[in-house]
């Protein structure tokens, strides 16, 4: 059976296809799933890692003709410049690497606050194990506050509803129930499927891990941000110059030597002379001004809380003239703001924005963000209102009405979903 897309399947097929059972797998069987599923290619040390950082900033032409300017002064016996341009060489590379090593560090913290334990059925028995110790075939209880560790299938589920605003962007938690549905269907209405990355805002379910780690979707576009990265335009065009400064500088520093050597000039003197013209056309100080003006730019961002995890980017963030983004798919933070509240006629209301205000305020169901929205309204008050009853929001109703009492009426503010879309109305009650 292709699990790709398990969705299609009835959730006794998918645990019939991942060698498991309802009751969970044993301990053993989870410590067999997760190692054959771990990578046998053994981790750089970070110690590794961070020399590698290091001298990758040095792999530019421009930073490379400098290392043979040095190496020329060396030959030259030019001692003032070496010490100039080795310092310049290494303030411009130190530079840069703390830029790039503090951003990792900060993407490795947000890395680890994911890092939390879950409810899993193992020998018939729930457990607690944290996310990473989570192997295909795994049953795992949720309720409302868990986070997803990998993605699954529903098994079973009593008013189960997920915020899966960081993949699809939608605000409102999505309903989930068992079933099975059409392979071709999008990932915001899966409604039988559980991602990880997601959390449980209300209800209490059941369901098996079908895939977990960089075989997620969430893992799939965490792989994709830490793959091989590409390089920008404004490195390529460094890199071009750099190449053509390199062949400005050999074909002169190669003529004046042959024009020398053509008119008699001693051999030794002419050579000398062109390898320090060589070092002359060296732009010695462009890497250290590029990279002081792009780590300002990073420092100014940083106050933004914005992480410049590579400091070349900064240069292609800057060329953007239009930014076009839906919603749909990329990272959000699922939170609203209130625009304008109008009347049945299109108009803005004051009446209305009182009345969804205090519905909002008195209201005890599960928080959504609209209403939070509602409740950080301007201008508006519940001074003297006194909630007497409410009737909760349910799936067959679909409204949520509040009973208020003020100067000794009352009053029944209901929201939810009418003839015709949203509406909110009060009337009378006792």
């Amino acid at each position: 059976m292709d699990l790709s897309t398990y969705w299609q399947f009835e959730p006794q097929e998918v645990l019939t296809a991942l060698q498991t059972t309802a009751d969970g797998l044993s301990s053993e069987e989870a410590i067999k799933r997760i190692l054959a599923g771990t990578s046998k290619k053994k981790e750089r040390s970070q110690l590794a890692k961070d020399i590698i950082l290091f001298f990758s900033q040095f792999k530019s032409p421009l930073t490379l003709l400098l290392v043979a300017a040095v190496i020329l002064s060396i030959f030259l016996r030019e001692t003032s410049d070496v010490f100039i341009i080795l310092f310049i060489l290494l303030a411009t590379g130190i530079m840069s690497f703390i830029q790039e090593l503090h951003a990792g560090k900060a993407v490795e913290k947000l890395r680890s606050i994911i890092r939390t334990k879950v409810k899993v059925v193992r020998e018939k028995n729930p457990v607690d194990v944290f996310t990473e110790e989570i192997a295909p075939g795994d049953i795992l209880l949720f309720a409302a506050g868990d986070m997803i560790p990998a993605d699954c299938l529903l098994i079973e589920g009593k008013d189960l509803h997920a915020n899966e605003a960081t993949l699809t962007g939608e605000t409102y938690p999505a309903e989930k129930e068992v079933g099975k549905i059409a392979a071709d269907t999008g990932m915001s209405k899966r409604s039988n499927v559980l991602f990880e990355g997601t959390s449980i805002v209300s209800g209490t379910g059941k369901a098996v891990a079908v895939f977990t780690g960089k075989d997620t979707v969430f893992g799939k576009i965490s792989a994709s941000l830490s793959g091989p990265v590409e390089e920008t335009a404004f490195e390529r065009g460094i890199r071009k110059f750099g190449y053509l400064l390199m062949q400005i500088t050999i074909v002169l520093a190669v003529a004046i030597l042959a024009i020398n050597i053509y008119y008699g000039r001693p051999l030794i003197d002419s050579l000398l002379f062109g390898l320090a013209l060589a070092v002359g056309m060296a732009p010695e100080l462009l890497p250290a001004i590029m990279t002081i003006a792009m780590s300002a730019g990073a420092r100014r961002m940083a106050t933004q809380k914005v992480i410049v995890k590579k400091l070349s980017s900064i240069q292609n963030l800057g060329e953007i003239n239009l930014f076009c983004s839906d919603k749909t798919g990329t990272l959000t933070e699922g939170v609203l703001k209130i625009s304008s509240i109008v009347d049945i006629d299109g108009k803005d209301n004051a009446t209305v924005k009182q009345l969804a205000y205090l519905n909002a305020k008195f209201e005890t169901g599960f928080s959504n963000p609209m209403d939070d929205a509602l409740r950080g309204m301007e201008n508006v008050s519940s001074d003297n209102y006194i909630k007497t009853d409410e009737i909760p929001y349910d799936f067959i109703r679909k409204r949520l009405s509040v009973c208020l009492q003020k100067d000794g009426k009352h009053q029944l503010i209901t929201k939810g979903a009418g003839v015709v879309g949203r509406w909110i109305c009060s009337t009378s009650c006792r």
